[in-house]
């Protein structure tokens, strides 16, 4: 686990400090999008030659650990 999140850096100078892709700008959230939009991991790669299929796992596995100590806000509208 440690080595896949390696692959995920933050650099206030880089996209305003977002978690990055090491070595590229694209963000985790950029990567999350584009499979929330049904993209699979192959058309990302094909997509984006210079990613690896790690890539993606790290940002999936950095979004999860984010939301470990995430409470829960119920989201109806109020009548």
């Amino acid at each position: 686990m440690k080595g896949l999140l390696e692959r995920i850096t933050v650099d206030p100078s880089i996209l305003g400090g977002k978690p990055i892709i090491r070595g590229t700008r694209l963000s985790v959230a950029f990567i999350l999008d584009l499979l929330a939009s049904g993209m699979t991991e192959d058309e990302i790669i094909t997509e984006y030659p210079h990613l690896e299929k790690d890539d993606i796992r790290a940002s999936l596995q950095y979004a999860a650990r984010s939301l470990h100590n995430e409470v829960y806000v119920s989201l109806e509208a109020a009548a």
